[in-house]
């Protein structure tokens, strides 16, 4: 929930949320396999995460399999499911000496046991992190996150443990897999598409959007820079005029 009017505060990205698109395009392009662009990629994830460490961004969500792609080929989601485990395993030391803490949303029943054992055990190892807390959407839909989110309201409504009148946005936000984490103050998409796809649908109901034509295996520190300096020029409204922004401003400085 928004809790601050537009600050100076509000041109600082506390949670930045990355579309990581462009994989299968950039590997076609260059006459490689898809999975190819996928491995390329996770270059793109270590030096994202490592610029956020510098730049003081506190949160960091990638989407990274999303509910949908359960329908792509069997043999690229084996690969991609593969590719995911030896990152994490391969990650998790550095994870902790950078005092990362890593967080999983989505629907992860659908993962693979090996896969689910692997997230598990680094969450638990990372808990303590407080530099970063690294997010990733696995097997993830924003439009299934509220269901099951309204599932669990619905269930203790039933049972008396919730009140209608208690019903409210904020109550909602509880129930969300990202309960814990603030809304994203910036959401960028690379690859060249210009929508959400599904990702953090009512997280980003005030969060900046950065499109890129860039695909996601040339996306680097240099790009998240220009990034990070579009969304410095932005004048964040919340749904206010600027004569109120302004007055707000005012009222706090005095």
């Amino acid at each position: 929930m928004v809790t601050e009017i537009n600050t100076d505060k509000n041109r600082v990205v506390r949670h930045l949320a990355i579309i990581m698109d462009g994989n299968g395009r950039w590997a076609k392009n260059r006459g490689l396999e898809r999975i190819a662009g996928h491995q390329r990629g996770v270059d793109s994830v270590t030096a994202v995460v490592e610029e956020c460490l510098k730049q003081g961004i506190r949160y960091l969500s990638l989407y990274a399999f999303s509910s949908e792609n359960w329908g792509r080929p069997q043999d690229e989601v084996n690969a991609l499911m593969e590719l995911l485990l030896h990152f994490v395993r391969l990650q998790r030391d550095k994870m902790l000496e950078n005092g990362i803490r890593l967080k999983v949303i989505g629907d992860v029943s659908k993962l693979s046991c090996p896969v689910r054992d692997a997230l598990e055990e680094t969450m638990a190892a990372t808990s303590a992190g407080e530099c970063l807390t690294l997010t990733l959407a696995l097997s993830y839909g924003g439009r299934d996150e509220i269901v099951r989110a309204l599932k669990k309201m619905a269930v203790e409504l039933c049972q008396g443990e919730l009140s209608i009148d208690a019903l409210s946005s904020e109550l909602l936000c509880g129930y969300l897999d990202t309960a814990d984490l603030p809304d994203p103050d910036l959401l960028i998409r690379t690859g060249g598409e210009k929508r959400i796809s599904n990702f953090l649908l009512w997280q980003s109901a005030y969060t900046e959007l950065y499109f890129t034509d860039v695909q996601w295996p040339d996306f680097n520190a240099d790009e998240l820079s220009k990034a990070l300096q579009d969304f410095r020029q932005r004048n964040r409204r919340f749904g206010l005029i600027d004569e109120q922004l302004t007055s707000e401003q005012k009222e706090k400085c005095h």
